[in-house]
């Protein structure tokens, strides 16, 4: 159920999955799987690596002599991953990253059978197309990762929290998008993987690959590239290109519709011209970029907007590591914008509205959400029941890909009969919440069980006014964990066991 707008309240701080607090176990440790076509290697790509790092350095160096700072970040990262699993109040937990959100089916039937086996037998999406187990037993983390492992979804352990990468979830699904951005989620993977460097990021640090139609750029990723229909892309880092107003808040641009046509979305601030088959390692590349910039800082970013402001403002800094970075890689920086017409308009970039999607192809696509993002082992076998691949997006959906017209029908009914959205006319649609009580020790109530008494009742948002409008987010705490990007009706517990409603933006 979407919701008309309450009174606006300040923004929140937090806007990644979660905040844990404390890892079980510490970091997992192992071996980099390298081996990445194109990627510099041996003594060779060493003296290369040194060159330009050196390069890089000197640079930071020069242009930041006064920008160290006490740090923003006095602690290491503690996100949950594969290997390090969080304790909380229903169990462990594990988060698993999904690049590009993308499942083979084999890979999904070992998700699930993980679920079933170690934990609760349910699978969670996250705001980042990524899948957590809960309920897990805290010994459970060698079966776990031996699972993994051999689905190919854990190919370095070193890397394993760093693979955070969302794409366009409807890229050549529609006709609509320019670029193969699940090949460049794919690429980046391995890229990932096979950086030494890559493996110092946080697991908060955001990768966002948009094939054109804005929904990527507009969840304030740390790098994201912008897929040109001239065969280019733009390659943008959080901030230290032009971004308006403040660094980690994209405010009233909300989801890019208003922007036109995808060559547009360069209107968001300066942005680097690269050839669409360099995207992928422009995009690692600005990330090795940032880092070198934080060691600079002293700042202990986790992300580019914990960076002091000199070191991100447009021209500063952190665009000129960027920029020599790519040039020294010998990646062509390309002039000009694309010519106007070339690209045609696009549709208001939202997330994909649940039930079927014709392909040029002749195929059609489901999307379907699970209540709340939560599903059961036999919700997510039904998703796999014709044979699919699975794309998880980052507004808590899948979409099953490519069925016959014949099959698409069929499969729907089983799925809405399932318990999940297959209409926008759902109740459901568009309400979310956290994990909640008990699963939560900081929670102060049991949000799903609130969430899902509203919409039984329709008493999910105030009455009087229009309808349709904002999706409604329920809150065990003031951290908000796991809350959507752009605007939304923000429910929050409070001790008195109450909820207070606003509407919030990041």
């Amino acid at each position: 159920m979407l919701a008309p707008m309450p009174p606006k309240s300040p923004i929140p701080l937090n806007r990644d999955e979660a905040t844990p607090h404390g890892p079980l176990g510490g970091d997992a440790r192992g071996g980099v799987r390298a081996g990445a076509r194109g990627a510099a290697s041996g003594a060779a790509g060493d003296a290369v690596r040194d060159g330009v790092w050196g390069a890089v350095e000197g640079s930071v160096r020069v242009s930041l002599p006064d920008a160290v700072r006490e740090p923003v970040r006095v602690r290491g990262d503690a996100c949950p991953g594969a290997l390090r699993l969080h304790p909380a109040d229903d169990g462990a937990l594990a988060r698993l990253r999904l690049p590009g959100g993308l499942l083979t089916h084999a890979q999904a039937a070992v998700l699930a059978d993980a679920a079933e086996r170690l934990g609760d037998g349910h699978l969670d999406l996250t705001s980042r197309g990524n899948v957590q187990l809960r309920g897990l037993d805290a010994g459970c983390g060698t079966e776990l990762a031996g699972l993994l492992e051999g689905a190919g979804l854990l190919p370095s352990r070193t890397h394993e929290r760093v693979r955070n990468i969302v794409a366009s979830p409807l890229a050549g699904l529609d006709g609509l998008g320019a670029g193969d951005v699940q090949s460049w989620a794919r690429r980046l993977d391995t890229l990932l993987c096979a950086s030494a460097r890559a493996a110092g990021l946080s697991g908060r640090f955001l990768f966002a690959l948009d094939d054109g139609r804005g929904d990527m750029a507009a969840l304030g990723a740390d790098v994201t590239l912008l897929a040109q229909r001239d065969g280019t892309a733009l390659v943008r880092t959080l901030g230290a290109l032009g971004d308006p107003g403040d660094p980690g808040d994209l405010g009233d641009l909300g989801d890019l519709g208003d922007l036109g046509d995808p060559g547009a979305l360069g209107n968001l601030g300066a942005a680097l011209r690269v050839p669409a088959e360099d995207a992928p390692r422009a995009a690692l590349l600005a990330a090795e970029a940032f880092l070198t910039v934080a060691g600079e800082t002293g700042s202990g970013a986790w992300r580019i907007r914990d960076l002091p402001p000199e070191a991100t403002r447009p021209g500063g800094p952190l665009a000129a590591a960027v920029t020599e970075r790519l040039r020294s890689a010998g990646i062509g920086i390309l002039p000009g914008e694309a010519p106007d017409g070339e690209n045609p308009p696009a549709p208001p970039a939202t997330a994909p509205a649940p039930g079927p999607l014709p392909s040029p192809d002749g195929t059609v696509a489901l999307s379907v959400y699970p209540r709340l993002g939560r599903l059961s082992v036999a919700q997510w076998r039904q998703l796999l029941s014709e044979g699919s691949a699975l794309r998880l997006t980052p507004w808590r959906g899948v979409i099953v890909p490519a069925l016959p017209p014949g099959t698409a029908p069929r499969l729907l009914a089983r799925l809405r009969t399932a318990g999940l959205v297959t209409d926008p006319a759902s109740p459901w649609y568009g309400v979310g919440a956290c994990t909640g009580r008990p699963g939560c020790a900081k929670a102060l109530a049991d949000v799903r069980a609130d969430a899902a008494a509203s919409v039984a009742s329709e008493t999910s948002v105030p009455s009087g006014g229009p309808k349709d409008t904002l999706p409604v987010y329920w809150s065990g705490c003031a951290r908000r964990c796991g809350h959507p990007q752009g605007a939304w009706v923000d429910r929050v517990a409070t001790a008195e066991g109450e909820y207070t409603v606003s509407v919030q933006t990041s």
